[in-house]
């Protein structure tokens, strides 16, 4: 795995900001998630931040001095440990990622703006359908809200821009297109993003150990699924029987 040239920055008074080349590439995500599985070990770290193109890590409470020359002293220890363990990086990631398939219903019930896509990229609604669930998307990280997945490769042929006029309310589960990315809405909120199906799944449940079953890293396969197997799936996930699949990659 490539190493790069890292920036790094103190964030607050326990915490630090690495960051690497400032655009969306798969290979540097990959090392991004691959350091992180290093950092995360290393002791006084707390928690840690994945980005398209950086790392926050966060220290305990003993990192936050009370002068100017302790915190620098520290500051500086930590930056010289963390370039010698990004040297020593292994690739830590080939064996534990995952392609978690996701049902994804879309009927026009659900689909919203199909047509509307349709009509602007002068394809059909299978067209559509068909090249939404044919990659594999790679997670970059989590954000915008809890549960809510950055995903990685989408087909050009239906890029489209975010609504001029954003809608007040989106479902829980629906899944849209902005620009370059698609995603699916962990919860009801407003959104600009051009609905094209809906998941009956939960993609965050604080009431569960792990609140989202997904990390960066893994992947996202959606799969095309009818009116009557989204309500099976529903039903299942509202009496608490439903477990995402996964295959290893």
């Amino acid at each position: 795995m490539e190493n790069y040239n890292l920036t790094y920055k103190p964030f607050g008074t326990s915490a630090i900001l690495i960051e690497w080349p400032a655009k969306i590439d798969e290979k540097i995500i990959q090392d991004i998630i691959s350091f992180e599985k290093l950092v995360a070990k290393e002791q006084g770290v707390v928690d840690t931040i994945i980005a398209y193109n950086s790392l926050t890590i966060s220290y305990n409470k003993d990192t936050n001095y009370s002068t100017h020359y302790k915190y620098r002293n520290s500051y500086t220890k930590k930056v010289q440990k963390l370039t010698e363990l990004y040297v020593q990086k292994r690739d830590h990631i080939q064996k534990s990622q995952k392609i978690w398939q996701i049902p994804v219903c879309y009927d026009v019930a659900f689909g919203l703006d199909l047509e509307a896509i349709s009509k602007e990229k002068e394809c059909s609604v299978v067209d559509i359908i068909d090249l939404h669930t044919q990659p594999n998307y790679l997670i970059y990280f989590l954000g915008f809200q809890p549960g809510f997945l950055y995903l990685g490769g989408l087909n050009p042929q239906i890029h489209i821009p975010r609504k001029a006029n954003p809608r007040l309310r989106v479902e829980k589960g629906s899944v849209g297109i902005g620009g370059e990315q698609t995603g699916v809405y962990p919860k009801d909120s407003a959104g600009g993003w051009n609905l094209i199906g809906k998941s009956p799944i939960d993609f965050f449940n604080i009431q569960k150990p792990q609140p989202c079953f997904a990390k960066a890293g893994d992947y996202i396969q959606f799969e095309a699924i009818d009116l009557e197997t989204f309500y099976q799936i529903y039903e299942e996930v509202n009496k608490g029987k439903y477990q995402p699949k996964f295959e290893w990659k």
